[in-house]
């Protein structure tokens, strides 16, 4: 079951490329007394994702903290080397490039989607939200395969 605007988000762990390798961080670490906009991509690297959705947030990553987020994180289902790697290739040093390596936050959000049988495995369907203090406020979910509303441009929309 998806989640949903109202819903606290599920608990887990994520992980990023520190300056010493992986590390990990909570969910409660991540999201307890602030304010987060959080995108999942399918997959780093791919077009639509390297193109345009990572783009947009970073390029629009200071007008968002200025309307009082805390952190800007992007999610996909890849291993933090991954995550890292493509964040620099982004100059997206500002963000955290989050890894769910298993998909097992994703899964726990409802939001998977399954490639299994063009062999990409199971990954994260496009989306963003805004959390606050770990409740989720707006959720911004793409059905298809295109980027349509959940674009840095929406939340900042929404942010007013």
């Amino acid at each position: 079951m998806t989640v949903s605007v109202g819903d606290k988000v599920p608990a887990g762990a994520l992980a990023f490329l520190g300056d010493k390798g992986p590390e990990g961080i909570t969910t409660d670490e991540l999201f307890n007394g602030k304010k987060v906009v959080v995108f999942a991509v399918p997959g780093a690297f791919t077009p639509t994702c390297s193109e345009a959705h990572l783009p947009g947030f970073v390029a629009n990553h200071d007008k968002i903290v200025a309307k009082g987020i805390d952190q800007v994180v992007c999610v996909s289902v890849n291993d933090p080397f991954v995550m890292g790697a493509w964040g620099k290739t982004q100059n997206a040093e500002e963000l955290l490039m989050a890894a769910d390596g298993s998909a097992t936050w994703t899964r726990a959000l409802g939001l998977e989607l399954d490639l299994v049988e063009r062999g990409l495995g199971v990954r994260s369907k496009r989306y963003s939200m805004i959390v606050d203090n770990g409740v989720i406020t707006h959720l911004n979910v793409d059905e298809g395969p295109a980027m349509e509303v959940s674009s840095a441009e929406k939340i900042l929309d929404i942010l007013g």
